[in-house]
């Protein structure tokens, strides 16, 4: 029997992703906010010094929405078979322990405000390390699995743009990420994510909001959003998501964004 370790978390992370299918897959522009606040009381003031003078951290924290492991996993790109999971970065782990490298925007007391995270709102953080390129950056090495996985670039159309803005300012702040990192890879592989096929046109889901798209060689484009919900839906008063009176200013708005 192995000797068993306690672990106390430093911090937690703070974030507007809250659920799994919000966050990127590793690092991304488009998952870009977030706070690491540590603990009060440990001496982290003095952990800190010297941390202002860091571009890059590393992230040490445990997957906390998890309560078991799996020996294999599906990957959400590469493969179409699972695959051990010692040789992925799944977070069914047999110790839930996770790692990201993020960008540092600034440093209050013991708040440290970063960039381009794909952590989860009320992580528990464990460790903070500093990104050092010349130990830490191999360019170009990957695992074999990966070397099939084909990208996709993904455009929006301006009315596409438009919408997601007006999204973005009115809370929906993830959807432009959850869009570009489901659609770079496997578009349309719907045992992976929630995807449905209409001729020559796909359609994504994200919580009650969706995104249709068209593919062409390699080049995904998204030409608009729409609502998930029908007029008979939007006409009851169940609001399970709380977020019907955003989808009826939207209606109103783009009138033309219709299934």
């Amino acid at each position: 029997m192995a000797e068993q370790i306690t672990i106390t978390p430093i911090g937690v992370f703070h974030s507007s992703q809250k659920e799994p299918y919000e966050a990127g897959r590793q690092t991304d522009e488009f998952h870009s906010e977030g706070v690491i606040e540590l603990s009060s009381g440990e001496n982290f003031e003095q952990a800190l010094i010297g941390l202002e003078g860091c571009s890059h951290i590393w992230v040490i924290f445990h997957f906390h929405h998890n309560n078991h492991w799996n020996p294999m996993v599906l990957p959400p790109r590469g493969r179409t078979t699972k695959i051990g999971v010692f040789a992925t970065r799944s977070p069914y782990r047999p110790n839930g322990i996770g790692m990201s490298c993020v960008k540092i925007k600034r440093i209050e007391k013991l708040k440290i405000y970063v960039e381009a995270a794909d952590i989860l709102d009320g992580t528990p953080v464990l460790d903070i390390k500093p990104y050092v390129a010349y130990a830490d950056s191999f360019p170009g090495v990957e695992p074999a699995w990966l070397a099939d996985a084909s990208k996709y670039t993904v455009s929006f159309t301006g009315e596409a743009l438009e919408q997601l803005e007006w999204l973005d300012n009115a809370g929906v702040e993830q959807l432009r990420g959850f869009i570009l990192h489901q659609l770079e890879f496997e578009p349309t592989n719907s045992k992976k994510k929630r995807v449905k096929t209409f001729e020559d046109r796909f359609v994504i889901a994200y919580r009650t909001w969706r995104a249709a798209f068209t593919i062409q060689d390699h080049t995904v484009e998204v030409f608009k959003i729409f609502s998930g919900y029908s007029e008979n839906d939007l006409a009851t008063s169940e609001d399970t998501y709380h977020d019907k009176s955003i989808h009826k200013e939207f209606k109103k708005l783009f009138p033309s964004a219709r299934p």
